[in-house]
């Protein structure tokens, strides 16, 4: 079953690439995204995962963010509705998975480089003005399920510079007693071909994917929207506030520049 499993998600990602390279050049942009949210619902059956959606109001012209635990989290989003993420520059060299994610529009984000933010800073702006949905991690990291890392500001400024609110998601993986399911941690040492077939021998996982209230931009600075999201989104977790350390979000750094106790070089 395990290894029925592997060649079916080996196939998918294939097939993945083969609608990316043929049919997206002849495809709307509505018909793109029809394409991703089907193939990454299944992408999740594949590997076992139920999906549960709580998001019962039209995602308005936003910017999206999420808590991170693992690189099924994109996935989980765009079941729901495909986005432009921002991520890791190092996430572009995994096998199949970082190709499909350049074809589906992924802003790769480099370690340290002041330049990268200014020039993807400017994106942002340019891809929210247009109405394109567009979404990062704050945390900047994948991080254990129980936890929450603080938030980085500075990708805020985009919907601040935009004039459009901020849209918050808590993301999490349960089992059948709704309790959170460690196979989907991705963090430490663990490799995403490790991640992978740890995911595909767990059994009874959902993903739960919970909207929750927008965060208006008007005069806010990114700081306290950083710390307004994270306080947020803790609470769409379940989290008790008091028991996250740090409380507050760190000083203006952009996700994957500085560094941070639990990153995992993937």
């Amino acid at each position: 079953m395990f290894v029925f499993r592997l060649l079916r998600l080996i196939a998918h990602l294939f097939k993945g690439m083969a609608v990316c390279a043929f049919l997206f050049p002849f495809t709307s942009q509505q018909g793109r995204e029809a394409h991703i949210r089907r193939w990454s619902r299944k992408l999740l059956r594949i590997c076992g995962i139920a999906i549960r959606i709580d998001s019962p109001l039209p995602i308005p012209r936003s910017l999206l963010v999420s808590n991170h635990v693992s690189w099924l989290d994109i996935f989980a989003v765009n079941s729901l509705q495909p986005c432009r993420f921002v991520a890791k520059s190092e996430i572009r060299s995994w096998p199949l998975i970082g190709w499909l994610c350049a074809k589906t529009g992924t802003i790769f984000i480099s370690r340290g480089k002041a330049s990268d933010v200014r020039r993807i800073f400017k994106g942002l702006v340019e891809s929210i003005e247009k109405d394109e949905h567009v979404a990062f991690f704050p945390e900047g990291t994948t991080a254990a399920q129980g936890t929450l890392l603080p938030f980085h500001a500075n990708l805020f400024e985009a919907a601040i510079d935009a004039k459009a609110p901020v849209q918050p998601y808590a993301l999490r993986y349960v089992d059948a007693n709704g309790q959170l399911h460690a196979a989907a941690d991705f963090i430490g040492e663990m490799s995403i071909a490790e991640s992978i077939l740890t995911i595909l021998k767990a059994r009874g996982m959902t993903a739960e994917l919970k909207q929750l209230p927008l965060i208006s931009t008007e005069g806010a600075h990114r700081r306290d929207l950083a710390r307004s999201a994270r306080e947020v989104i803790a609470t769409g977790l379940g989290y008790s506030l008091a028991s996250l350390n740090p409380a507050g979000a760190p000083a203006d750094t952009a996700p994957e520049t500085a560094p941070d106790p639990q990153v995992a070089p993937h």
